[in-house]
């Protein structure tokens, strides 16, 4: 063992650190190193604050540009110091960040990151393309359902359509408000000693963390055939239609108290993200629509190369029954004549989806392209500015030379399908 030690030391100083890899969510952030198969921590995206003591949300939407970089600054050394145990100035940092992400989000994280942590680079990446990194591929469409809405961005040759982006609001939380409402209504706790009682007697509003916890060990998505058929019960008003509901469940609330979860919540408590809203607009609407805005000859292939990511896609049957639900929207007069397709076919990531796209900013943190393509401290101090990652601004985005098959206008996809290559 001691012999392996002067060998491991003598390597790590004379090659680069890896990167620090990061992907802040709404809900959960996951943070680890280049070149590791998985994060090393997934925690909430929330922080207790240094000086008041109270816990906040790391809000991605918010205005307040200097309560945000605080927020930042507590929660960016509880990564560091907490999770990752490495020193902040040794590690370039790779962000996976989705199309939709606010500027003044960027900003003032790249703000914290470089002057207050004086981390070496910072590499701004969309988080869908970088989830095609970890199948090896160039085009899909990627459906990523996170926490606070469901964004479809279709990606062809490695370059990101943006013009087919397509997002709504349904995504777990419109589950967890959907569940909410089911269990006060339906709910029933029971003690040793009481008699059951209505959940709503006991309390007005369910936890956020209590309803994830139910969700995510009770529910999950029901198969098409079924679906349709007690959405045509719910309308026509007989119960008679149903299909016979799964059994119910019992859920600890704590202390002696057991909450009764009917089958029919259970079944149900997802379906807001396939019902079509007053626009006919569902999740599996995204989908195609995405596709529709993308050149006709690109379609089909688009179409055979879906990919879903984000913890909403991991409840029980999720890919089934979109995949049931974009054929159904096939066949009708919407999409059928504007879109001759027969076939879609789904992707498996070699990850698990809520964290695929951190894989993807894994693999390519572990390329030789990382400094050439990041953004560096000087840089950043000298123009004070943070590029979009479809910038075209060499001067901002880079400090020194690079060879000219990695220059800028190279897209991020071919230049990790060469590395690949050049690997084999």
């Amino acid at each position: 063992m001691t012999s392996k030690l002067p060998l491991f030391e003598s390597l790590g100083a004379a090659s680069e650190k890896t990167a620090v890899i990061l992907d802040i969510g709404a809900a959960y952030t996951k943070v680890g190193f280049a070149g590791e198969p998985s994060p090393r921590s997934i925690i909430p995206s929330e922080v207790k604050r240094s000086r008041s003591g109270n816990v906040e949300r790391v809000d991605i939407h918010t205005t307040d540009s200097e309560e945000l970089y605080n927020v930042l600054i507590d929660f960016i050394h509880y990564l560091y110091f907490r999770h990752l145990l490495v020193n902040p100035r040794d590690r370039r940092v790779v962000i996976c960040e989705s199309i939709l992400c606010p500027t003044l989000f960027r900003d003032t994280l790249a703000r914290a990151l470089f002057k207050h942590y004086e981390v070496p680079s910072v590499l701004f990446a969309p988080s869908h393309l970088v989830t095609l990194f970890t199948m090896g591929i160039n085009t899909a469409i990627v459906l990523d359902a996170g926490y606070t809405e469901t964004l479809v961005l279709p990606v062809y040759e490695g370059i990101p359509i943006i013009n087919g982006w397509q997002a709504l609001p349904l995504a777990a939380k419109s589950i967890h408000k959907n569940l909410e409402t089911s269990i006060l209504e339906n709910g029933t706790v029971t003690a040793q000693s009481s008699e059951p009682r209505p959940l709503s007697s006991i309390m007005c509003q369910v936890p956020e963390h209590i309803l994830e916890d139910i969700k995510v060990r009770t529910c999950f998505v029901p198969e098409h055939a079924k679906a349709r058929m007690i959405q045509e019960s719910l309308l026509a008003g007989d119960s008679n239609k149903r299909p016979v509901p799964p059994p119910s469940v019992e859920y600890p609330l704590g202390g002696d108290k057991i909450l009764h979860i009917d089958g029919k919540v259970r079944e149900t408590a997802c379906e807001p993200l396939f019902y079509l809203d007053n626009d006919e607009q569902s999740i599996a609407t995204l989908v195609l629509d995405a596709i529709l805005q993308c050149p006709i000859d690109t379609r089909k292939e688009l179409a055979e190369n879906i990919t879903c990511i984000g913890g909403t896609s991991l409840l029980p049957g999720f890919r089934q029954r979109l995949k049931a639900e974009l054929l159904d929207l096939l066949n009708r007069p919407k999409y059928k004549n504007e879109l001759p397709i027969s076939t879609v076919k789904f992707h498996n990531p070699p990850s698990v989806a809520n964290y695929t796209a951190w894989f993807g900013g894994a693999i390519f943190g572990a390329l030789d392209i990382l400094p050439h393509r990041s953004l560096s401290r000087e840089a950043f101090l000298k123009y004070n500015k943070v590029p979009d990652w479809s910038s075209l601004d060499e001067q901002v985005l880079e400090v020194e030379t690079i060879p000219k098959e990695k220059s800028s206008l190279t897209p991020l996809g071919a230049l990790v399908s060469r590395q690949f290559t050049k690997d084999k």
